[in-house]
């Protein structure tokens, strides 16, 4: 899991709350809502292939890229340290690359496939979250949060070279899982603020894919990315 990004936000947290301004806490009732940059950086781990015709599990793995798209997010208050938010966003898309240790020999399919594209998936992954704001009485207010995802896969489809070989049907199951995260909003003026956050989301799937007419594969990936967002915001 990449975490890198969650001690420096810790540390950022301290120094901004001992400089920032005095500014009132939220209230019951307000409303935030933000909108920026928001990017998916699924975990490094590859995921291995499995084709009952082949014995199994074969030396085949893939990795999903990273991505960036509009994130966007609404934030209800239900007193100074209690909100609820959901989570959107344009579109992800990410390409999955194929592995194969095997490359320099023969390999799996008589053929070099080691590093190509193989298919590009799309993916919403709308989440709700409860967040509990810190008492600061500042311009910097930093929260730290826990909820659930659910995350939909659309538009699977292979590169044309491995369709070249026979790859055919893709498709990736849906997903629940949970999300955690830390980030920190600071206000600009009485409405305006910018916010930053990171979190971890718990998405596993399984793909399933055919080879020809006759021979099915699947493969079962957990990305589980880190999720990092900038955005402006507004406070209602």
């Amino acid at each position: 899991m990449k975490c890198v990004a969650v001690p420096a936000l810790f540390t950022l947290s301290i120094a901004a709350t001992l400089s920032a301004p005095v500014s009132a806490d939220y209230q019951a009732g307000d409303i935030v809502v933000r909108g920026g940059l928001t990017s998916v950086q699924p975990d490094s781990d590859k995921a291995g292939v499995y084709v009952e015709a082949l014995g199994g599990d074969t030396p085949l793995s893939l990795s999903v890229d990273d991505n960036s798209q509009l994130g966007l997010n609404f934030v209800y208050f239900f007193n100074s340290n209690l909100a609820i938010e959901l989570l959107a966003a344009t579109p992800f898309s990410h390409d999955v690359t194929i592995h194969d240790p095997q490359a320099v020999s023969p390999g799996v399919f008589n053929t070099n496939v080691d590093g190509i594209n193989l298919a590009e998936v799309k993916h919403l992954p709308p989440t709700l979250s409860a967040l509990y704001y810190f008492t600061t009485q500042s311009a910097f207010k930093p929260y730290v949060g826990a909820g659930i995802n659910y995350t939909v896969f659309f538009d699977e489809e292979f590169t044309q070279a491995p369709e070249s070989l026979g790859f055919n049907n893709l498709k990736l199951d849906d997903s629940w899982g949970y999300a955690l995260q830390v980030g920190a909003d600071f206000m600009l003026g009485e409405n305006w603020l910018v916010n930053a956050s990171a979190r971890y989301i718990d998405i596993s799937t399984e793909a399933t894919f055919n080879i020809g007419d006759d021979i099915t594969g699947s493969s079962d990936v957990d990305i589980n990315p880190m999720v990092y967002s900038v955005m402006l915001g507004y406070e209602f």
